[in-house]
């Protein structure tokens, strides 16, 4: 679900603002879109409600992370009575004109799938990233 419309309220609204500005120190050119889903019938059928969604887009075709934009997934289960939110997976995925490059999820093996992959160096920023992202949401 857009993150926009996931941001219901200060807590989870700061959460959302913290995986944007975690992305943007370690990848300061990537322009943040937190309305990535269009707001059409047929798109919101896709879209998992408990997940919150951030594009991220960049000036022009990266070499270095072999797209032009990703797509940020965080899926959130409810950890508790209370209705606490845990990230319980990490999603991102690589986009260029030509569809999607590549794939990296943390709930399996933690390795890119795809037709291209970002760089080492990048790759390895892009895991330590989703690290962080488990950090902001299941550190408290």
């Amino acid at each position: 679900m857009n993150a926009a419309e996931q941001a219901t309220n200060i807590k989870f609204a700061s959460k959302i603002a913290s995986i944007v500005n975690l992305f943007r120190l370690e990848f300061p050119d990537a322009k943040a879109d937190l309305k990535p889903w269009m707001n059409d019938p047929d798109t919101k059928e896709l879209v998992d409600p408990d997940s919150i969604d951030i594009g991220f887009h960049f000036p022009g075709r990266s070499r270095l992370f072999q797209s032009r934009s990703i797509l940020l997934q965080i899926r959130l289960s409810k950890s508790d009575l209370y209705g606490s939110w845990r990230a319980i997976g990490v999603e991102l995925a690589g986009f260029d004109h030509t569809g999607k490059q590549w794939w990296l999820s943390t709930v399996d093996d933690w390795s890119f799938i795809g037709v291209s992959q970002p760089v080492t160096d990048v790759a390895a920023k892009l895991k330590h990233f989703c690290r962080q992202t488990y950090e902001v949401f299941n550190g408290d």
